[in-house]
């Protein structure tokens, strides 16, 4: 859009000479004859830019300053005299002015400073908007759901954002946890600063420390330059560490001295760092039996526990599917361009009673599925994966009719069992077994056993 410029000043000659002059270089441009008319049309609408006389009837155009700011908040000002002072001079760039220039002056120079004060005024308003869209983003109101379960963590999230704790979420994945630290940190009073994350799990051992704390030139194969870690891109702000439980043991005690100490070096490095950073960690696993398998330090859960969050699963709340579907569908048809009404009864009766072992992030999938594959207003459940769509109102599993073998009946039984759980996980048979409460290990061999396709099973989803 064209910036639009205010020209304030009492005399008509300096108003025509800028206005002729600024709408040659492209830009709109209106005029006031003192303040008080300056501040009216700038309670009308918007300017980018206003260039005001710094003595004018009335209100002078210095005072000026902070009653256009109350209406226009977001405009660049320059001031502009023929009787400049020291004293003026400071007054304007006290009460927010952007330049301040001394009649009479070449107008090449004032197209300049015009030139970078709307530079400026745009990058201001972009920064602005990326707030705004952050805050909207990251609002309470994108966690859905209103069961129980979901109200008891909204009340959580709204406590731990007026403190400074640790805080540590737990909950399987796709419930939503990275979501829950993103709401606690920009609603926080570190919400200006830094949001750093980082998946414990997707870094290689030997590269996590590096990660974490950065590293000094030369201080292993590789590390060409020197390199600023999580840490220390989080001073002042937040690091999110997703997956803490899979994290070693060795790289656990540096954790533990950063939170007691707030300080480290980087790897390579003698130099001792300071940071002011709140941390948020994450795990979908039982920190309290890694403490007792010695697989977790206890001294670092104490020091992360401080204030717990537990998300629930989606099958522990399947009250908020039809609030999650809705969600998804609206941001899908939007991203996708197309316009759907919503889901039929079969499909949304099918999606209400499916377990979800992946929750939310496999919702979200399969929503973007259905609306891929739907070619009318309405999702059916032949836009489902076939899996969810073999699901039926009895048990996942018939007995079979009564034989003489036992044995044989009972394999009958259990193929059925586990071929309908891996149908459920989409053939990942880590999450069968959870499911079926047995070690993968137990569940691979009797996969072997009963001859089960995986594959079969996985080219059906």
């Amino acid at each position: 859009m064209t910036p639009r410029i205010l020209i304030v000043d009492d005399e008509d000659s300096m108003r025509f000479f800028l206005t002729e002059a600024l709408k040659k270089r492209g830009y709109t441009v209106e005029e006031a004859v003192s303040a008080e008319d300056a501040i009216d049309k700038c309670s009308e609408q918007p300017f980018d830019l206003i260039i005001t006389d710094g003595r004018l009837p009335g209100i002078d155009g210095v005072d000026a300053i902070p009653k256009i700011r109350e209406v226009d908040p977001d405009a660049a000002i320059i001031v502009m005299t023929a009787y400049g002072s020291q004293e003026m001079h400071s007054q304007a760039f006290e009460r927010g002015a952007y330049d301040f220039f001394t009649k009479p002056f070449k107008m090449e120079e004032m197209s300049i400073v015009v030139r970078r004060a709307l530079e400026r005024q745009g990058l201001q308003s972009e920064v602005k908007t990326l707030r705004e869209q952050l805050n909207t983003q990251y609002d309470f109101e994108n966690i859905i759901g209103t069961s129980h379960a979901m109200q008891n963590v909204f009340r959580l999230i709204k406590r731990v954002v007026q403190t400074d704790v640790t805080a540590l979420i737990c909950g399987e994945t796709g419930t939503g946890k990275e979501l829950i630290a993103q709401a606690i940190h920009y609603h926080s009073k570190r919400k200006d600063k830094p949001f750093i994350k980082l998946n414990c799990v997707a870094i290689p051992e030997n590269l996590l420390e590096s990660e974490l704390f950065g590293h000094e030139k030369g201080s292993f194969t590789g590390a060409v330059s020197e390199k600023a870690g999580k840490f220390e891109m989080a001073n002042g702000g937040t690091i999110f560490l997703d997956e803490i439980g899979d994290m070693t043991l060795a790289t656990q005690s540096k954790i533990l001295r950063v939170l007691q100490e707030r300080e480290f070096e980087r790897v390579g490095g003698t130099r001792t760092i300071n940071v002011d950073v709140r941390v948020i960690a994450a795990t979908n696993k039982d920190l309290t039996t890694a403490v007792e398998d010695n697989k977790f330090r206890e001294d670092l859960y104490y020091r992360l526990n401080v204030f717990s969050i537990s998300t629930p699963p989606l099958r522990e709340r399947k009250e908020d599917i039809p609030l999650l579907l809705e969600h998804f569908l609206h941001l899908c048809s939007d991203r996708l361009g197309k316009q759907l009404d919503g889901f039929d009864n079969e499909a949304m009766d099918l999606l209400t009673r499916y377990d979800w072992p992946g929750n939310v992030r496999e919702l979200e999938n399969y929503v973007q599925r259905a609306v891929v594959m739907c070619d009318s207003a309405v999702i059916g459940p032949q836009c489902l994966p076939q899996h969810v769509q073999s699901l039926d109102a009895s048990p996942s599993f018939t007995v079979p009719e009564r034989t003489n073998d036992l044995d044989d009946t009972l394999a009958d039984v259990e193929t059925q069992i586990i071929v309908d759980t891996l149908h459920k996980t989409a053939g990942l048979q880590s999450k069968a077994a959870k499911m079926l409460g047995i070690s993968e290990r137990s569940l691979w061999h009797r996969v072997k056993k009963l001859k089960i396709d995986i594959a079969r099973i996985k080219a059906t989803v």
